[in-house]
């Protein structure tokens, strides 16, 4: 049985009706995204539990070897570089048994959202188009997904349409916009419903994404009469 990762939660209101389990990326922690909650302004009538994971510390390759919170290690950013099989398939199944937890807390697969910055968007795609129940979406936010490079990957057609949230900075000089469009066009490729969005920032958050976000969390949460 894989160990829960610790994490910060939020609730936006009683009884919760959705989950976003939302993961940092490189050398950060849980609390990092945490002031974005209040930020998406989420009505009152859409109760939501966000559970920011952290990341277990680990030395990092990129980093000549200095340890810091990481989903897998990173030896070099872009195409075709080795990567940590381990720790994804480590990653992947810290990620399932968190969305198994919310499960047991009544949050059905269908109302859970997967969501990542950087490498927890890497871990949160690569989970969640494999996952065996349908998600409400995926979050990828300024990140990439290391396609057909000593991973095995297979869309799970429970999610193989679930709707994908794709942001990148254009100016991002840690994963560069290429890297993240060839990711895009693989899923688009293979019939993924990405919604794509470029914003004029480094690898960071713009505020037009938070409005862009609390869209599209809106329309695959909430339906209609209650937005």
């Amino acid at each position: 049985m894989t160990d829960l990762p610790e994490c910060v939660e939020l609730e936006t209101g009683a009884q919760p009706s959705a989950s976003i389990i939302w993961l940092h990326g490189l050398g950060a922690d849980g609390h990092d995204f945490e002031p974005i909650v209040p930020e998406l302004k989420l009505p009152a009538s859409l109760p939501v539990r966000f559970v920011f994971p952290h990341a277990p510390v680990r030395p990092v390759t990129l980093n000549n070897g200095y340890p810091m919170r990481a989903w897998f290690d990173i030896v070099k950013i872009g195409l075709h570089q080795p990567r940590d099989k381990a720790g994804m398939l480590a990653a992947r199944a810290a990620l399932e048994a968190l969305i198994a937890r919310e499960n047991t807390r009544g949050i059905p697969t269908a109302r859970i959202v997967l969501a990542g910055f950087s490498q927890g968007g890497a871990v949160a795609l690569y989970t969640g188009l494999q996952y065996k129940e349908k998600l409400a979406g995926i979050m990828a936010l300024s990140t990439y997904l290391p396609l057909a490079e000593g991973f095995e990957f297979e869309i799970n057609s429970a999610n193989a349409r679930t709707s994908i949230f794709y942001a990148h900075g254009t100016q991002d000089p840690v994963v560069p916009l290429a890297l993240a469009e060839h990711t895009r066009k693989a899923l688009t490729a293979r019939g993924c419903s990405v919604l794509w969005h470029t914003y004029p920032m480094p690898h960071a958050v713009h505020p037009q994404e938070i409005q862009h976000l609390r869209t599209w969390l809106l329309s695959i949460l909430v339906s209609d009469s209650v937005k």
